[in-house]
Protein backbone atom coordinates (compact mmCIF):
# COMPACT_ATOMS: atom_id res chain seq x y z
CA UNK A 1 0.00 0.00 0.00
CA UNK A 2 1.38 3.31 -0.85
CA UNK A 3 2.05 6.12 1.57
CA UNK A 4 0.40 9.12 -0.31
CA UNK A 5 -2.28 8.54 -2.75
CA UNK A 6 -2.31 9.68 -6.41
CA UNK A 7 -5.31 12.31 -5.77
CA UNK A 8 -3.58 12.93 -2.46
CA UNK A 9 -0.41 14.13 -3.69
CA UNK A 10 -1.80 15.70 -7.06
CA UNK A 11 -4.05 17.96 -4.07
CA UNK A 12 -0.74 18.56 -2.30
CA UNK A 13 1.13 19.46 -5.40
CA UNK A 14 -1.77 21.89 -6.96
CA UNK A 15 -1.92 23.80 -3.61
CA UNK A 16 1.60 24.20 -3.55
CA UNK A 17 1.51 25.21 -7.01
CA UNK A 18 -0.94 27.64 -5.87
CA UNK A 19 1.30 29.31 -3.37
CA UNK A 20 3.86 29.34 -5.71
CA UNK A 21 1.46 32.03 -8.11
CA UNK A 22 0.21 33.96 -5.60
CA UNK A 23 4.20 34.50 -4.75
CA UNK A 24 3.75 36.69 -7.83
CA UNK A 25 1.33 39.12 -5.97
CA UNK A 26 4.05 40.27 -3.82
CA UNK A 27 6.31 41.10 -7.23
CA UNK A 28 3.02 43.17 -8.73
CA UNK A 29 2.55 44.84 -6.06
CA UNK A 30 6.93 45.80 -5.44
CA UNK A 31 6.64 46.85 -9.19
CA UNK A 32 3.77 49.06 -8.77
CA UNK A 33 4.95 50.91 -5.81
CA UNK A 34 8.08 51.56 -7.88
CA UNK A 35 6.20 53.04 -11.18
CA UNK A 36 4.05 54.74 -8.84
CA UNK A 37 7.45 56.47 -6.72
CA UNK A 38 8.61 57.07 -10.51
CA UNK A 39 5.62 58.87 -11.49
CA UNK A 40 5.77 61.45 -8.36
CA UNK A 41 9.60 61.82 -8.88
CA UNK A 42 8.52 63.27 -12.60
CA UNK A 43 5.84 65.01 -11.73
CA UNK A 44 8.06 66.93 -8.83
CA UNK A 45 10.60 67.54 -11.71
CA UNK A 46 8.02 68.63 -14.28
CA UNK A 47 4.80 69.84 -12.80
CA UNK A 48 3.36 70.54 -16.44
CA UNK A 49 3.77 66.93 -17.59
CA UNK A 50 1.55 65.87 -15.24
CA UNK A 51 -1.11 64.54 -17.03
CA UNK A 52 1.11 62.59 -19.75
CA UNK A 53 2.75 60.99 -16.55
CA UNK A 54 -0.49 60.22 -14.89
CA UNK A 55 -1.54 58.68 -17.93
CA UNK A 56 1.20 56.59 -18.57
CA UNK A 57 1.20 55.31 -15.04
CA UNK A 58 -2.29 54.27 -14.85
CA UNK A 59 -1.96 52.51 -17.86
CA UNK A 60 1.36 50.37 -17.24
CA UNK A 61 -0.47 49.92 -13.60
CA UNK A 62 -3.37 48.26 -15.37
CA UNK A 63 -1.01 45.83 -17.39
CA UNK A 64 0.60 44.62 -14.10
CA UNK A 65 -2.74 44.51 -12.17
CA UNK A 66 -3.70 41.59 -14.98
CA UNK A 67 -0.76 39.84 -14.34
CA UNK A 68 -1.83 39.42 -10.27
CA UNK A 69 -5.62 38.70 -11.51
CA UNK A 70 -4.42 35.73 -13.85
CA UNK A 71 -2.38 34.31 -10.72
CA UNK A 72 -5.36 34.63 -8.82
CA UNK A 73 -7.24 32.50 -11.31
CA UNK A 74 -4.98 30.24 -11.65
CA UNK A 75 -4.55 29.83 -8.20
CA UNK A 76 -8.42 28.92 -7.11
CA UNK A 77 -8.64 26.98 -10.31
CA UNK A 78 -5.99 24.83 -8.62
CA UNK A 79 -7.19 24.93 -5.45
CA UNK A 80 -10.81 24.59 -6.35
CA UNK A 81 -11.94 23.36 -9.75
CA UNK A 82 -8.39 21.36 -10.12
CA UNK A 83 -8.83 19.63 -13.41
CA UNK A 84 -5.59 17.69 -12.45
CA UNK A 85 -7.41 14.90 -10.51
CA UNK A 86 -9.66 13.75 -13.26
CA UNK A 87 -6.79 12.89 -15.58
CA UNK A 88 -5.94 10.25 -12.90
Amino acid sequence: MPLVTPEAFVLGMSALGAAFTMIAAVGIGIGQGFAAGKAVESVARQPEAQGDVLKTMLVGQAVAETTGIFAFIVSIALLFINPLVGML
